[in-house]
């Protein structure tokens, strides 16, 4: 008769083999080959646009759209992204402003809104909490594009709303009089 202890040996002994020849079958690499993927780049022209608010200025510079696309066959993987470089430069004299965030739109050859979900960005790195007269700061944007922009004509603008919150600026001096205490 066999014993529990036994079948058990069988059992794990049976299912070590199976595992070694599936090992030599495959050569020990992956079942599934990973998908390699290749980098689509699409300028946008102009390459570099200016906007300008009631005290700040805005450069949009190196505007792309960049599409994943599998390796050998071109299929495209996932959606494409608008990606630029944005420098924004405080004009003013006497305010700072708070820079929170920003929004792309995108405007048809008739100038209608294409809709896209997710088109707003935060602002990363700005020197400190605000950005004060004569200071700029320059970060990287990148935004999901709509994939039907893509086709000849489609896309006439991008828009570029920039959300601050101003703030007064103001260096003043104070005197203080002061006396030797004897």
């Amino acid at each position: 008769m066999i014993r529990d202890s036994e079948r058990l040996v069988r059992w794990v002994g049976g299912l070590l083999v199976l595992v070694l020849w599936a090992w030599s079958l495959y050569g020990g690499q992956s079942l599934a080959a990973p998908l390699q993927l290749d980098q689509k780049t699409i300028p946008l022209k102009p390459s570099v646009t200016f906007v300008r608010t009631s005290f700040l200025t805005g450069e949009l510079r190196d505007m792309r759209v960049m599409e994943r696309v599998e390796h050998g066959t071109g299929k495209v993987v996932g959606g494409p992204v608008l990606r630029a470089k944005l420098t924004v430069t405080n004009d003013s004299e006497n305010h700072a402003a708070r820079l929170v965030g920003g929004n792309i739109e995108y405007l048809d050859s008739e100038g209608r809104q294409i809709p896209i979900a997710h088109t707003a960005f935060p602002f990363i790195g700005v020197p400190s909490d605000r950005l004060d007269p004569g200071m700029h700061t320059s970060q990287v944007i990148e935004v999901p594009f709509p994939a039907s922009a893509l086709k000849p004509n489609a896309l006439m603008e991008v828009s570029l709303e920039l959300i601050y919150l101003p703030m007064s600026y103001r260096e003043d001096t104070v005197n203080i009089p002061v006396y030797l205490g004897g």
